[in-house]
C-alpha cells in the first residue's frame, strides 16, 4: 500500500510539473511574439543572435545522437526477434502516414484548384532561386549517401550515410561474440549516450529562452512582410493538408490503435515546438528522444531505433509540399494534368520524401531539383521562396508530430 501511494504522489508530481512547464513554454512564445512585433531592431537582432545560438547547439548535439541511437540499439537487441518487428512496424506506419499526407494535399489540390500566375511574376521569380540550387541529379543523391571515410558524415551531417555507419557498427557488435572487448566498446558507447542526454536535459530546461527567441524572430519577420506576397491558394492548399494531417488523419491513427492523440500531443509539445522554430528534423531528434522516453512514455529500444530512422524516411509535410507544388509548377508551365498523372506524381512524392535530409529547406531543393528535370518553370519556385519559411516551420513540426506517433503506435504493437 505505501509502494501505491508513493507511485500516486510521483505521478501527481509529475502532472503537475508537466502543467508547469506548459505554461512557461506558451508564456514565453506569446512574450517573444509581442517583443517580436516591437520592430526594435536591437533587440531583434538580440533574439536572433540566441535563436542561432540555440539551433547551432541541437544540431552539434543531433549528429551524435543519431550514430549513437542506431548503433546501441542494434548492438544491444539486433540477435533479438523483436528488431526486425520494430522495424516492420515502423516502416508501415512510416509508409501509410507519407501516403495519406500526400493524398490529403492532392485532393485539397483538386478542390482549391490554385489558378496560375502571371508570367512577369515567374519571370521575375526565377532570379529569387539560389545560382547553385537545382544542378543535383538523383545518381549525385545516392551516390552522397555511400561515404568514402569515416569522417566525411560526420562534418557533412549527411543523416542517410551516418545512418548506414551506425548500421553497420551496430551489427557487427551484434554479430560480434561475448567478451571484455565487445563489452568494453559497448560501455563506451553507451557512456557516451548518457552523456549525451544529460546535455540534452539540459538545454531542455532553459527551453522557454529558446522559445522566446524563436517566436520573437518569426514574429519580426512576419512584421516586415516575409508573407505579405503571398500566393493565397496555393499556400491555402500547404497549410490546409498540413494542419488536417497534423490534427485529424494522425490522430486517427492514434485512435484506431488505442492510443489517446491529445495526451500524446500534449506530452510531446516540448519537440514539436522545438521542430516548428528550428525548421529542423534532425536537429530536434534529441529532444524528441527525450520527451518521447520521459514524457510520453515509449520504450527506449523502440524510441532510439525508430526515432532516428523516422528522421529520415518519415516525411509527412515533405511528401504534401513535393506533390502539391510540383502540380502547381507544371500547371503554370502549360501542362495539362490528368487524375492519372496526379497519381503518379503522388507516388514520386512519397518515394523523394523518403530519404530526404531532415535539415532546413530540405523539401524546397529536392522539389526544385525535380522541376529543374522537367523543365517546368522553375521561375515559380523564388515566388515561393520568400514564404517558404512559415511553410517549412509547420511542416517540419507536422513531421517530427508524425514521427512521435509511429514510435507510439510501433510500441503499442510491441506491448500487445
Amino acid at each position: 500500500m505505501d509502494q501505491v501511494s508513493q507511485d500516486n504522489t510521483q505521478v501527481n508530481q509529475n502532472v503537475v510539473k508537466n502543467r508547469r512547464q506548459l505554461v512557461l513554454w506558451i508564456g514565453a512564445l506569446v512574450v517573444g511574439a509581442v517583443l517580436g512585433m516591437l520592430g526594435q531592431q536591437g533587440l531583434n537582432a538580440l533574439m536572433t543572435f540566441i535563436a542561432t545560438v540555440y539551433t547551432r547547439l541541437f544540431q552539434f548535439l543531433a549528429v551524435p545522437t543519431i550514430v549513437l541511437a542506431i548503433t546501441t540499439t542494434l548492438a544491444s537487441i539486433g540477435t533479438q526477434k523483436d528488431t526486425g518487428r520494430i522495424f516492420r512496424h515502423a516502416v508501415t506506419y512510416t509508409l501509410l502516414t507519407t501516403i495519406a499526407a500526400a493524398a490529403v494535399g492532392l485532393i485539397l489540390y483538386l478542390l482549391i484548384r490554385p489558378g496560375n500566375l502571371p508570367a512577369q511574376m515567374v519571370a521575375g521569380g526565377q532570379a529569387s532561386i539560389p545560382k547553385t540550387l537545382g544542378g543535383e541529379t538523383y545518381y549525385d543523391h545516392i551516390l552522397s549517401v555511400i561515404p568514402n571515410n569515416l569522417v566525411q558524415p560526420f562534418l557533412e551531417a549527411n543523416v542517410l550515410s551516418l545512418l548506414l555507419v551506425a548500421a553497420a557498427v551496430g551489427i557487427a557488435l551484434a554479430k560480434m561474440p561475448a567478451s571484455p572487448r565487445r563489452d568494453t566498446v559497448m560501455n563506451l558507447l553507451l557512456g557516451l549516450q548518457d552523456i549525451l542526454f544529460m546535455l540534452i536535459r539540459a538545454l531542455i530546461w532553459v527551453l522557454p529562452l529558446g522559445i522566446l527567441a524563436f517566436a520573437a524572430q518569426l514574429s519580426a519577420q512576419v512584421s516586415a512582410g516575409v508573407v505579405a506576397n503571398s500566393l493565397g491558394r496555393y499556400v491555402a492548399v500547404i497549410l490546409g493538408g498540413n494542419v488536417l494531417q497534423f490534427f485529424v488523419i494522425l490522430p486517427l491513427f492514434l485512435l484506431v490503435r488505442g492510443i489517446n492523440p491529445i495526451r500524446h500531443l500534449s506530452r510531446m509539445l516540448p519537440a514539436v515546438l522545438m521542430a516548428f522554430f528550428t525548421k529542423s528534423s534532425a536537429a530536434t531528434l534529441p529532444v524528441t528522444m527525450d520527451t518521447a522516453e520521459k514524457r510520453a512514455g515509449v520504450s527506449p529500444k523502440v524510441s532510439r531505433f525508430v526515432l532516428p530512422i523516422c528522421t529520415t524516411i518519415n516525411m509527412n509535410g515533405c511528401a504534401a509540399f513535393i506533390l502539391v507544388t510540383s502540380l502547381f509548377v507544371m500547371q503554370n508551365g502549360g501542362t495539362h494534368l490528368t487524375l492519372s498523372m496526379m497519381l503518379l506524381w503522388l507516388l514520386i512524392a512519397v518515394v523523394s520524401a523518403i530519404g530526404n535530409a531532415g535539415v532546413p529547406m530540405g523539401c524546397y531543393f529536392l522539389t526544385l531539383s525535380l522541376m529543374t528535370g522537367q523543365g517546368a518553370p522553375v521561375g515559380i519556385m523564388g515566388v515561393i521562396l520568400p514564404i517558404y519559411t512559415i511553410i517549412d516551420m509547420v511542416e517540419t513540426a507536422e513531421n517530427v508530430w508524425s514521427d512521435s506517433c509511429v514510435a507510439a503506435m510501433t510500441d503499442k504493437d510491441l506491448k500487445r
